[in-house]
C-alpha cells in the first residue's frame, strides 16, 4: 500500500504547465513541521515536493497560494534521472490524488497576497463522492458553519 497524507504550507504559488500532449501538470513544495522539537527547542521543517496532474493540477494552480495551509492525499513516487553532468539522481515526490484547503478562508487584509476564495477541495479519483467539488465547472458550495464538518 502506497498512501501519503500531508498537511503543510505552500512555499510558492503553484504554476500550471502543459505537457507536449496538452496534459495539465503543476509541481509545488509543502513545508511541513516535524512533530518533535530539537534539543534547542526548535522544530525542524521538511520540504516535500508534490506533483499534481490534470484537474487536480488546474485546481491547485487556480486556488492555492504561497503560505496557505493545504492537505494532500496521494502516493510516493521515485524517479531516476541523470543531471546535466551525467550523474545518476533519484527524486522522491508525492503524486497528489486529492487536494484540500486546510484552514479557514483569509480576508484580503489578512496577509494573503490578494486573498483567495475557498472552493473546497478537489478529488482526482473516478466516481468522486457528492461532497467533492468539480473544479472544472467552478460549481462550488461554501460551508458556512463548522457544525456540519465531519471532523
Amino acid at each position: 500500500m502506497n498512501v501519503a497524507i500531508l498537511m503543510g504550507r505552500l512555499t510558492a504559488d503553484p504554476e500550471l504547465r502543459k505537457t507536449q500532449n496538452g496534459t495539465s501538470v503543476t509541481t509545488f513544495t509543502l513545508a511541513i513541521d516535524r512533530k518533535f522539537k530539537t534539543s534547542t527547542g526548535e522544530r525542524e521543517t521538511d520540504f516535500i515536493n508534490v506533483v499534481a496532474w490534470r484537474q487536480t493540477a488546474e485546481f491547485c494552480a487556480n486556488y492555492f497560494r504561497k503560505g496557505q495551509l493545504v492537505a494532500i492525499e496521494g502516493s510516493i513516487q521515485v524517479r531516476k534521472y541523470q543531471d546535466k553532468d551525467g550523474n545518476n539522481r533519484t527524486a522522491f515526490e508525492v503524486v497528489a490524488n486529492q487536494a484540500h484547503f486546510a484552514e479557514k478562508k483569509r480576508d484580503n487584509d489578512g496577509g494573503n497576497q490578494g486573498g483567495y476564495s475557498n472552493p473546497g477541495s478537489y478529488n482526482n479519483e473516478p466516481a468522486a463522492p457528492a461532497s467533492y467539488s468539480n473544479a472544472s465547472t467552478g460549481d462550488f458550495t461554501e460551508i458556512v458553519g463548522d457544525d456540519d464538518l465531519p471532523f
